[in-house]
């Protein structure tokens, strides 16, 4: 005997309701799913990356706003007389001014002798510097007779040996290529061996137990963790060549950019002044452009953050 029929005037539940209505399982979200569609099947909301509702302007677009905005408020002090000619000049008279240069051939020459320049310094500066990082990254014994010497050097002021390197090597093309090599040298030195160093120690164990030699892991484990340190130097070097470069052909220079810069400097023509400036800095973010493409090609098994 049930319950309903041991007690008198209870009528058992209507079960037909609570069937109707849907349950918290998997058919009653279909149910939901499938009321909530115009056309009575599930609808599923596209999803749509965060990044991809930002970016409706074109990175390119932005980037460019900052450099145009300062060019305009340069151009309207200057055409005002705020800014005047003999302080600097506007961007319409410097733009005729590289025009004329790089008609008569003056510019397209200076910068040859000043890449020739870079060029020379940046592969001496730079075999110097990987070498003796090598000896010091690689070897204690090389780290105790090479860090010491090359760490006190470094605090010496790479500028302030100019009057050395004219009084030693005179004052034709040898003392602004030593000074780029010395600018280039340094950069590379503490990068390279900062990246030798901060291998790690599991990965060179695991290759030991694999069976590397001394050799084998230098080739294979040592010098491709440190080739990110390498490329961030050599970034680094390439900045600090075009800055010794500026300095070193203020020293008695009959050719290359820093000569159009000293004859400008004698007949206050801020435009050629400008000129060889704005040279210099696309000069440089050529050479990083470079540099970044190289680091793209090599470092490819490197996942890195890219921004949000």
């Amino acid at each position: 005997m049930t319950l309903d029929q041991a007690v008198p005037g209870h009528a058992p539940p209507d079960t037909s309701a609570e069937a109707a209505r849907p349950s918290l399982s998997t058919g009653g979200k279909a149910a939901r799913a499938e009321s909530a569609s115009p056309a009575g099947g599930p609808e599923l909301d596209r999803v749509v990356p965060v990044s991809g509702r930002r970016r409706s302007v074109p990175r390119w677009l932005r980037r460019a706003v900052g450099p145009v905005a300062l060019l305009v408020l340069w151009q309207v002090f200057s055409a005002s007389g705020a800014l005047e000619e003999d302080i600097l000049a506007s961007p319409g008279t410097i733009a005729a001014t590289a025009g004329d240069l790089l008609s008569d051939g003056t510019l397209p020459s200076a910068m040859l002798v000043s890449l020739q320049r870079v060029a020379v310094g940046l592969l001496l500066g730079g075999v110097t510097g990987v070498v003796l990082a090598l000896a010091s990254g690689l070897s204690r014994l090389g780290e105790d007779l090479v860090d010491a010497t090359v760490q006190m050097l470094r605090s010496i002021p790479w500028v302030g040996v100019i009057p050395l390197f004219i009084i030693w090597l005179g004052i034709g093309e040898a003392p602004k290529i030593a000074l780029i090599s010395l600018g280039v040298a340094f950069h590379l030195y503490l990068n390279v061996y900062a990246g030798i160093r901060g291998v790690d120690a599991q990965l060179v164990e695991a290759g030991t137990s694999l069976g590397l030699g001394r050799w084998g892991l230098i080739r294979h484990v040592v010098l491709p963790g440190a080739l990110p340190g390498a490329m961030t130097g050599l970034r680094y070097s390439l900045a600090t060549a075009w800055l010794a470069l500026v300095f070193g052909e203020q020293v008695n220079a009959d050719d290359g950019l820093g000569f159009l810069m000293n004859q400008a400097r004698e007949f206050f023509r801020t435009d050629v002044i400008v000129v060889c400036l704005v040279v210099y800095a696309i000069l440089g973010l050529l050479a990083d452009f470079l540099v970044r493409t190289l680091e793209r090609l090599l470092l490819q098994w490197r996942p890195t953050f890219t921004g949000q």
